[in-house]
C-alpha cells in the first residue's frame, strides 16, 4: 500500500455537526476502497490566506492514509464535486508502507518528533 495524505478545507458557515458529517464521508470513502486511516488532525477553523468563494475563513482537516493507487484519485473526484469543501489536497508520502507499522509509530515517534522540533525552534538550533 502507498501512504498518503490529504488535507481539505470545509465551509466556515456548516454546523458542527455538518464539520462531522463531512468528515466522516470522506473516511467511508477512505475505507471503503480498502484503504487504512493512521491519523486524522482536525485543525479546526483558521483564517485563510485571501479569500476563497467569498469566505475568510476555513475548517481545516488533515487525514494520513494507506491505500491503492486509485484511491487518491476517488477522493480528489468528489472533493471537485462536493460544494462543502473550498480546497483540497492529497500527497503522496511515500510508496511502500505496511499500515500496521504505520498506526503504531504515530502516536508515539510523530509527538516526539514534534517535541524534538518545538525544542529546536524555540532555541534556536538547527
Amino acid at each position: 500500500m502507498k501512504y498518503y495524505e490529504t488535507l481539505y478545507l470545509i465551509r466556515p458557515d456548516l454546523e458542527v455537526e455538518d464539520y462531522k458529517g463531512v468528515i466522516e464521508k470522506y473516511h467511508k470513502i477512505i475505507e471503503a476502497n480498502n484503504g487504512v486511516i493512521i491519523n486524522v488532525d482536525e485543525w479546526g477553523k483558521r483564517s485563510l490566506a485571501y479569500n476563497v468563494e467569498r469566505f475568510r475563513d476555513g475548517f481545516y482537516v488533515l487525514v494520513r492514509f494507506c491505500g491503492e493507487p486509485d484511491l487518491p484519485d476517488k477522493l480528489l473526484k468528489d472533493f471537485r464535486l462536493d460544494e462543502s469543501v473550498l480546497k483540497y489536497i492529497v500527497v503522496k508520502l511515500k510508496d511502500s508502507v505496511d499500515p500496521e507499522e504505520l498506526k503504531q509509530g504515530d502516536t508515539s515517534s510523530a509527538s516526539e518528533a514534534n517535541k524534538k522540533e518545538e525544542v529546536k525552534a524555540k532555541d534556536g538550533s538547527k
